[in-house]
């Protein structure tokens, strides 16, 4: 499945009302299990592209608090964290910062030492998630599971497994910068093992692939076009 097939198949769930009720009441349109390839940077709307470039600031700075996301912080990111503006979800903390054990610089080194390796995970979530997403009032249980790469075919890919994602503003921006550290991946791999390694495709599996009710008119627009 690619993000056409996505697209069509939530627009089937909202025309036969699969609704499923989030933790705050209010709808969504869910596909379980969800698994297709991101071959495209958007499944409904437009990417932020500003918003984008302000969020990987803030990943490349590490840190764990709000207020430093460049510009105005969204209102998301302030109700999810604690009452001092800290969060778990610097997912540039995730890979490149000591104390979660530098996993960006153990993934580019398993992969220089045996190209064909299964071993090139990047770890987001841990354990304690099931206490510290609630940690001195915040609300953050991180979302993205797992991210591994993997060389074949003198293709890079990497295969994104998440627990829930926003189809709307959470794949959009989560995809952006699954996208990035390919990138930064593969560059760093080619300049150190002196291949010539390409871009290969960003394989996406979601435990819960969701739109909420607010966004339900962009389904009813594409829905509306496609006919």
């Amino acid at each position: 499945m690619r993000v056409a097939d996505i697209r069509i198949d939530l627009a089937d769930r909202l025309y036969l009302n699969e609704f499923v009720t989030d933790k705050s009441g209010v709808r969504t349109i869910e596909i379980p299990a969800a698994s297709f390839i991101a071959d495209e940077p958007s499944i409904f709307g437009v990417v932020n592209e500003d918003y984008v470039k302000r969020e990987l600031e803030w990943y490349k700075s590490t840190s764990l608090n709000v207020n430093d996301i460049p510009g105005k912080v969204p209102e998301i990111w302030k109700q999810v964290a604690d009452k001092d503006g800290i969060i778990n979800s610097n997912y540039g903390w995730c890979i490149w910062a000591p104390e979660n054990f530098k996993q960006y610089e153990s993934c580019l080194a398993e992969l220089i030492a045996n190209q064909y390796s299964r071993r090139a995970v990047m770890i987001y979530t841990r354990p304690t998630m099931h206490t510290d997403a609630f940690h001195n009032g915040r609300s953050d249980f991180m979302c993205t599971n797992t991210v591994q790469y993997m060389i074949r075919n003198n293709r890079m890919h990497c295969l994104v497994m998440m627990r829930s994602n926003d189809v709307v503003f959470g794949y959009r921006n989560d995809r952006a910068w699954q996208l990035h550290v390919l990138n930064l991946l593969i560059d760093d791999y080619n300049r150190l093992s002196k291949s010539n390694v390409q871009v290969g495709n960003i394989h996406w599996s979601v435990g819960s692939l969701h739109v909420y009710e607010r966004h339900f008119e962009l389904i009813h627009n594409y829905r509306n076009y496609a006919q």
